[in-house]
């Protein structure tokens, strides 16, 4: 079986790594971005090409969604399973006469960071049984969670990360900005963004709320208003809002 990705990116990036780490005979890295392609081929050790798309069994893309139908035109081969790693879009975004799949790692990518990848969830699909028992195989050697997914069901899967980790990052930025502007140090949150984390490995997300919302303060939820304008408010205000209808304030 060789393996071909597409791609430079973060997702690129670790699944390269992730098949090298594996044994899985990936035979080139193609893509745009020849300082990306360096990066990832000297971490793993396999050739990379910006122009000549080499012969291989399965082609995995993994770009931007926005590039992805571009992308897919240029596998010309029939003879082959062509996979994109998309949460969000279908099958058929894939154009070309070639077997298509989907292989999607439910993570954040970053080239940074260090990830054990036998934890991150895979939801594949394909469409006949003999490609689907093909990309599971390839998908168990990396990773102990693997399950057949629709289209359908891959669509929440993904809108349902994004609220868990997107926004949950972006509110951990909103905070640092916070803290940035009256001279607290960011790490003073790290034990209470750990513990959070920590919490819902245990308890329900629902059950682990704490906080002036779910207690229904209006006090300090009006004085914590006045401190804030703009974005910031606008964000506490319907975080708030959400918390209240969530449990019925």
């Amino acid at each position: 079986m060789k393996v071909v990705i597409i791609g430079s990116g973060n997702v690129a990036y670790h699944l390269a790594n992730a098949f090298v780490l594996k044994g899985i005979n990936l035979i080139q890295i193609f893509g745009r971005n020849e300082n990306d392609l360096q990066e990832i081929a000297l971490k793993t050790g396999v050739p990379f090409s910006t122009k000549i798309l080499d012969n291989a069994d399965l082609y995995i893309i993994a770009v931007n969604d926005g590039a992805l139908e571009e992308v897919s035109q240029l596998i010309t081969k029939k003879n082959c399973i062509v996979a994109h790693t998309s949460g969000s879009l279908p099958i058929e975004i894939l154009q070309g006469e070639y077997r298509k799949a989907v292989i999607y790692p439910l993570q954040t990518f970053s080239k940074s960071k260090e990830l054990e990848y036998h934890k991150i969830p895979f939801f594949l699909e394909a469409q006949n049984t003999e490609d689907y028992l093909f990309i599971e195989n390839l998908a168990l050697k990396i990773s102990d969670h693997v399950e057949a997914s629709s289209y359908e069901k891959r669509k929440y899967v993904h809108l349902s990360a994004v609220f868990a980790c997107n926004f949950v990052n972006h509110l951990f930025a909103r905070a640092k900005e916070i803290t940035d502007a009256h001279d607290i140090p960011f790490k003073y949150l790290l034990p209470l963004i750990e513990e959070t984390t920590h919490k819902i490995f245990q308890v329900e997300p629902k059950e682990a709320q704490t906080g002036p919302s779910v207690r229904n303060d209006v006090r300090i939820t009006k004085m914590q208003e006045d401190l804030l304008n703009g974005e910031f408010l606008k964000i506490y205000k319907t975080m708030n809002e959400s918390i209240k209808e969530m449990y019925e304030l």
